[in-house]
């Protein structure tokens, strides 16, 4: 069995939440989390207002055998909590590089959601990569604590095209070598 089907089969499991491969049903979560304007103004790729079928392409495009991204759910069904609770992921820069993002729904702000989350992710290293990159706006500082938490070391500014924003925003470059 090839890294690739061993990473989408997998399921890495922490004390409050699995992360788990995306599925078809998570739609209708990932339209609400991601319709929140919140949600949208914290990342670079999110449009607000977010558009009818966005969510069913992502999902596609997650699922996609040549993807050189990583998506997991979120998921606190073993606690009870609603399933989807927010995504993160790891795209491939090149053999040895990558890039981590997340969001998390506004219900889960500072519970320590994304900083268990981002450390799960880290530990499994599903794609085997070297070194992680991230970009954090300058406004979001809860992400950068995430990020400072979970040993990444700040490397340089950056400016970073935020769709819901339609302009640049300022962002801090973070970097963790892992091997």
């Amino acid at each position: 069995m090839s890294l690739d089907e061993v990473s989408r089969q997998a399921v890495i499991e922490t004390e409050r939440f699995d992360l788990r491969p995306l599925r078809r049903s998570d739609e209708g979560r990932i339209t609400l989390y991601a319709s929140d304007e919140r949600v949208a103004r914290m990342t670079s790729s999110i449009p607000h207002p977010f558009p009818p079928g966005a969510a069913e392409a992502f999902i596609t495009r997650s699922l996609d055998p040549e993807r050189a991204e990583e998506v997991w759910a979120i998921d606190g069904t073993r606690v009870g909590e609603s399933e989807l609770m927010g995504v993160i992921s790891l795209k491939l820069m090149d053999r040895a590089q990558c890039e981590i993002g997340y969001w998390v729904a506004p219900a889960y702000w500072n519970t320590g959601l994304a900083s268990e989350a981002v450390q799960a992710l880290l530990a499994a290293n599903p794609m085997r990569c070297q070194t992680i990159f991230a970009s954090v706006f300058q406004d979001n500082a809860a992400s950068a604590r995430v990020l400072t938490n979970a040993g990444f070391s700040y490397i340089g500014d950056a400016e970073t095209y935020c769709v819901a924003r339609d302009t640049t925003v300022p962002t801090w470059t973070y970097s963790r070598r892992l091997g």
